[in-house]
């Protein structure tokens, strides 16, 4: 599920290296979007929306959308389509609006 050659843009892959997605184990590129190694191990509900509850995928790419908020390493409201790979961190769907804990 990744895009491996592109006929304008160079993808330079970091290490593989492995993170924790509710209690599961999965692995990644280390330096790649989070959201994007999640998409490549096939996870495509991020989270759900606040009121309605309808799921929320990998959207905007950039940042600028909610789509993708996250629980990253216990920090509600990460935005995983712009927040690093990094070996060992923990990513949780986020409930509602994030809480501290």
């Amino acid at each position: 599920m990744r895009i491996v050659e592109h006929p304008i843009l160079d993808f330079k892959r970091g290490r593989l290296v492995r993170f924790t997605f509710e209690g599961r184990e999965l692995e990644g590129f280390e330096g790649e979007p989070i959201a994007a190694a999640l998409h490549a191990a096939g996870v495509r509900v991020l989270r759900r929306s606040a009121k309605l509850h309808r799921p929320r995928g990998f959207f905007c790419a950039i940042g600028n959308c909610s789509s993708c908020l996250m629980v990253v390493d216990g920090v509600p409201n990460v935005r995983v389509c712009v927040e690093k790979l990094r070996p060992g961190i923990r990513v949780e769907r986020q409930e509602g609006h994030g809480e501290l804990k």
